[in-house]
């Protein structure tokens, strides 16, 4: 019988710190041709064009087969209720029946930072003490600073979103998570003032970094903006950086930041330098300078929602967790 694993389930087996492992791993063999993953299929809802997406992985040689049914409604929160949403389902790889069912939600925000972590890693000024930006102050925001954490120190954290009341809940809330002072800055520019790094983890439809803020050698995470039509980053700092990818094929897509400057003629195609997997694999350089911008553009892949999820599924037995339904 299929099991069937809730939320607090999930987070029990699921540590940063190893999901970062588990992230590097997939991000290789996605950019070596070891997944069969098309492109995710994406619906639109309603009026505000909701976002209803549906995205299946492979990975041959393993017991990873699965979809991921994720859904964005921004007017969720008026609701009380989560605005990501997401259900994954694993199959047995020998027969197609379904081996388990689990909640998506914590999935989707660890694995997002941890590949953002990976990312970090492998482009980011090698320094163990970092000052960090985070513009936004939502789920994505605290889950990328618990992932940054695990590979560097933080010598100072500010946060900037346009809620008043909800960046500074953040940073007081942050503030005792890290045990260090997390500042509310003003307005974004002030936050992003002489960063190491900078998060941008919003729901924004147009720039809400520019490039004259961004100082030389700083590493740009951009997980927001992730339809054709949406913009979170300044496409002068778009066009200055070193730009990396999880999936060219997803960027080239799906990311307006990407999308509408090559329609504009500010770049084409070739401005993105390579697939973060094959930083990693070793197959392409990360930094050429340490005067360098850097940025990683992240759409979210199926591959790292199945990776791990298929883990979440293994450890779940060995521990006893869950219950198993009959459907």
């Amino acid at each position: 019988m299929p099991l069937l694993l809730t939320e607090s389930d999930v987070q029990r087996v699921l540590p940063m710190a190893d999901l970062i492992l588990a992230m590097e791993s997939a991000l290789v063999r996605f950019s070596s041709d070891q997944v069969l993953q098309p492109l995710r299929n994406v619906l639109e809802v309603g009026s505000d064009k909701s976002f209803f997406g549906v995205m299946p992985a492979y990975i041959p040689g393993s017991s990873a087969l699965g979809v991921k049914v994720v859904s964005v409604f921004d007017g969720n929160a008026k609701r009380g209720v989560a605005s990501h949403l997401a259900t994954i389902a694993l199959f047995d790889t020998n027969t197609g029946a379904l081996i388990a069912l689990m909640d998506g939600r914590y999935i989707t925000e660890a694995r997002t930072a941890a590949v953002s972590a990976v990312a970090t890693r492998h482009l980011a000024r090698e320094s163990d003490v970092v000052k960090v930006c985070v513009i936004g102050s939502g789920v994505q925001a605290r889950s990328h600073l618990r992932a940054l954490n695990c590979i560097r120190q933080f010598a100072e954290v500010r946060v900037w979103s346009p809620n008043r009341v909800h960046r500074e809940h953040f940073a007081e809330e942050e503030s005792k998570r890290f045990g260090l002072s997390v500042l509310a800055a003003e307005n974004a520019e002030e936050a992003v003032q002489d960063a190491d790094l900078i998060v941008l983890a919003t729901s924004a439809s147009e720039p809400v970094l520019m490039s004259q803020w961004v100082s030389d050698g700083t590493h740009v995470i951009s997980v927001g903006a992730c339809r054709p039509h949406q913009r979170e980053m300044d496409p002068s700092l778009v066009a200055r950086a070193r730009l990396v990818v999880d999936s060219r094929e997803s960027a080239l897509t799906e990311s307006g930041d990407i999308v509408l400057s090559i329609a504009e003629a500010r770049f084409n195609a070739e401005h993105i330098v390579a697939e973060i997997g094959e930083i990693i694999a070793g197959r392409v350089q990360g930094r050429t300078s340490s005067s360098e911008v850097t940025i990683f553009k992240s759409l979210g892949m199926a591959v790292e929602d199945i990776t791990a999820a298929a883990m979440v599924y293994e450890r779940a037995r060995v521990e006893g967790l869950g219950a198993d339904v009959s459907i």
